[in-house]
């Protein structure tokens, strides 16, 4: 079911009638999306402005992310800063050029960066809003901001980090300054010897990859062994892929955007649903492989087919789960547990088998990206069962990420919002609605939004993200 609203705001004459009028009418910004493979070049002829740089400590790499991907940085600041794109400016033809934001000459901007990383007091946030407020009406439609910063329990002083917990609060609500015009918000905590692990999470930040993700911070830390230099197209080539509840929706989404990286898929589904996911697998010249997940030999079986067939696996999407919506007064005990055992014991157990024994079945620098939802953050009426399931494997992902760092492997959780789905279809139509608008975007999320997620984090430019949830919610208001 398409959204009404943000059908009429892709229209510019109803969009200008409805302004005109002054009709209390929802008007959603329609986010601009990747479409197609990835490209080595994906911030082609992006406008960025860039602060910080003269205090920061994360000049080159800034420069380095910038140029390589194709943007045309415009730098604030001292002439210190353009020292930092002498070389990779020249390197790609993008020049560093002075920021005029006063100025009429001053383009849309596709990107704002801020180096924080350099702010050691309160008093230091100042430079906060005077890089940001003469550019926040310049942010184009579809825009991103991003700001680096130091993790507050890392700085040295109480005061250093209480400046840099204030980069939090005001990047969540920059997001929703700018959400109206589809434009994002991040931040990204770098900790100290991890620096060169930013760049390919900023570019990422930056493209049309990260549509639905706004408003989160996201750390970038060294805990993971290095996987050697970050291929941006065809990065999944020669490797193999399981993901559980394939046939449909996020799962079948997922499976169509890592195929097209070069990906062998192994489209998992329960026996039930073998007409679908033989589909996906068809289309996308991928695996079938049928398989109940909760069933008590599921985690033997699956080892034992992808040793068979692959001698291994390199990245697990643990997608497979489902609703059961009761009040917890009215709950039957069969609907608690097959909502645990589906979400949560399940995703354990074959974690668990894949990673274990003297030849692990998941391979050296491996991937588990687990689906774990909002409302495993801040829980939902009626769906203590859900939430509880989804609440777990956030705690799972972070006790399990330490045990295989020094194996190169990392593990996350991804948190979806309101995606639209054959079942937010089926919610009663103001329901549907208010989860729609109750987020800095406006709007409910599409599958391959979450599938754009799970592809960063396989790749080895996510080396630096590990035993983190990443919300893919549009900046819901709900447990932000």
């Amino acid at each position: 079911m398409s959204d009404v609203f943000l059908d009429l705001s892709a229209n510019p004459q109803a969009k200008a009638l409805v302004k005109s009028l002054g009709l209390p009418i929802p008007m959603p910004e329609p986010l601009k999306r990747a479409r197609g493979v990835y490209v080595e070049r994906p911030l082609m002829d992006y406008s960025v402005a860039v602060g910080g740089l003269d205090s920061g400590a994360l000049g080159a790499e800034i420069a380095q992310a910038l140029t390589q991907a194709g943007a045309n940085p415009l730098l604030a600041g001292d002439e210190s800063s353009f020292a930092y794109f002498e070389g990779p400016g020249e390197a790609w033809a993008r020049p560093a050029r002075a920021l005029s934001a006063e100025s009429d000459q001053c383009p849309r901007l596709q990107g704002l960066v801020f180096d924080a990383t350099g702010i050691a007091d309160p008093k230091a946030l100042r430079a906060l809003y005077d890089f940001f407020h003469p550019l926040m009406g310049k942010v184009a439609r579809s825009g991103r901001i991003v700001v680096i910063g130091r993790e507050p329990s890392a700085t040295e002083s109480r005061e250093a980090q209480a400046a840099s917990a204030a980069l939090e609060g005001f990047i969540r609500s920059a997001a929703k300054e700018v959400g109206k015009r589809g434009a994002t918000a991040q931040l990204v905590w770098v900790e100290d010897g991890a620096e060169a692990r930013v760049a390919p999470v900023l570019t990422w930040l930056l493209s049309s990859r990260s549509a639905f993700v706004t408003g989160q911070p996201i750390r970038v830390s060294s805990s993971v062994r290095d996987n050697g230099p970050h291929r941006v197209a065809r990065s999944l080539d020669q490797k193999v892929v399981l993901i559980t509840g394939a046939a449909r929706g996020i799962g079948k989404a997922t499976a169509e955007i890592m195929a097209a990286e070069g990906a062998h898929v192994v489209v998992l589904d329960r026996p039930a649903d073998d007409e679908p996911a033989s589909r996906v697998a068809r289309a996308i010249g991928g695996s079938l492989l049928l398989c109940d997940v909760s069933a008590e030999d599921a985690p033997e079986r699956i080892c034992e087919y992808l040793q068979a067939e692959f001698g291994g696996v390199d990245v697990v999407v643990h997608n497979a789960g489902v609703t059961r919506d009761k009040t917890l007064k009215k709950m039957k005990p069969e609907v608690w547990d097959q909502a645990l055992d589906i979400n949560l014991d399940a995703v354990v157990r074959i974690t668990e088998a894949l990673v274990s024994g003297p030849q692990p079945t998941l391979r050296e620098n491996g991937r588990v990206i687990c689906l774990s939802s909002v409302a495993g953050i801040a829980g939902n009426m009626g769906q203590t069962n859900y939430a509880a399931s989804k609440s777990g494997v956030i705690g799972y992902i972070r006790s399990l990420a330490p045990a295989v760092a020094d194996r190169g492997v990392t593990v996350n959780a991804i948190a979806p919002g309101f995606i639209e789905t054959r079942l937010t279809n089926a919610m009663p139509v103001m329901i549907r609605e208010a989860a729609r608008r109750l987020s800095a975007l406006g709007q409910g999320g599409k599958p391959r939004d979450i599938g754009e997620a799970i592809m960063f984090l396989s790749t080895s430019g996510s080396d630096g993200i590990t035993g983190a949830t990443l919300r893919v919610c549009g900046g819901a208001l709900v447990g932000a």
